[in-house]
């Protein structure tokens, strides 16, 4: 059985946060059309893509920008079907750059969802700031994407 591509972003968040998300995660993960190794090591290539990774493969930009948009329409239906409550578009936002960056099943299987979905959106938006670390160590990096992505889930962020 082959696998279905990817709906796409905009028809699985909405436009508004698709185009969030397009704007915040490269903003963070950075964009690189070679592999390289993450901080803890992880083979990574264009804007923190690690599947099928291959040591000294370039990318074009285009490739990578369809890369980012397939990985970014699947986390957000993974995240999306195992938040079952409403979310504004800043959680929407959080809650999949936050997968994107960890993985859906470590966010479907956290604190952060069950309190979600227990309608604890205070809560959920909170445990944003418990997921700084990589390799055993706080990152700067990860503590300011978190406050970023806390800020548009709580809908504090300025637009």
């Amino acid at each position: 059985m082959q696998k279905m591509p990817p709906k796409p972003l905009a028809a699985i968040v909405g436009v508004a946060a698709a185009a969030g998300l397009l704007s915040l995660t490269p903003s963070f993960e950075g964009t690189v059309y070679q592999t390289y190794r993450d901080p803890v090591g992880v083979l990574t290539y264009c804007t923190g893509a690690t599947e099928n990774a291959q040591w000294g493969k370039s990318y074009s930009p285009a490739e990578c920008r369809a890369q980012l948009d397939r990985d970014l329409s699947r986390h957000a239906e993974g995240v999306m079907a195992c938040i079952k409550t409403p979310l504004t578009t800043g959680q929407k936002i959080a809650f999949v750059d936050l997968a994107y960056n960890v993985g859906v099943g470590a966010v479907c299987n956290s604190t952060l969802a069950r309190k979600a979905n227990a309608g604890d959106m205070a809560g959920a938006c909170a445990e944003l700031s418990k997921w700084t670390r990589a390799g055993g160590q706080v990152l700067p990096g990860l503590v300011r994407r978190r406050a970023a992505e806390r800020e548009l889930c709580e809908g504090r962020a300025k637009s």
